[in-house]
């Protein structure tokens, strides 16, 4: 996630500087350092504001979950199976999407932004 992506997810929240800060747990000042790139943004920042964005208005799809979508024949060793979270997929780690597990944060949010789970949850036209 770059600075502008993170400006730009604060703004869709409706959140002041100082609000996205203290719902994220950080001070005022690394809101405003991530958003003008003056400070790498944190994979589990980079993760809630996901999430923060996805549950702001609406609830994610329960019938749109990954194993049925992509015809998954390793569902039984996925957590997202284990714990029936289909639709949470993007926010779990250690699932096996493309068949492996991703080792960082940045491996597997590369593959959820190419991925129609992930997109179908970010999309503003539900």
């Amino acid at each position: 996630m770059d600075n502008a992506e993170f400006n730009q997810i604060r703004k869709k929240l409706g959140k002041s500087q100082k609000q996205l800060a203290a719902l994220l747990g950080v001070s005022l000042k690394a809101v405003g350092s991530y958003e003008q790139g003056l400070r790498s943004i944190p994979a589990y920042i980079e993760r809630n504001l996901i999430f923060f964005l996805i549950y702001h208005e609406r609830k994610p799809r329960k019938d749109f979950i990954c194993w049925e979508v992509k015809n998954c024949h390793q569902k039984e060793q996925c957590p997202a199976w284990e714990f029936q979270s289909g639709n949470m997929c993007w926010f779990m780690y250690g699932t096996l999407c493309n068949g492996t597990c991703d080792s960082t944060y940045t491996e597997k949010i590369e593959n959820c932004r190419s991925c129609i789970i992930f997109n179908s949850l970010i999309q503003q036209d539900n």
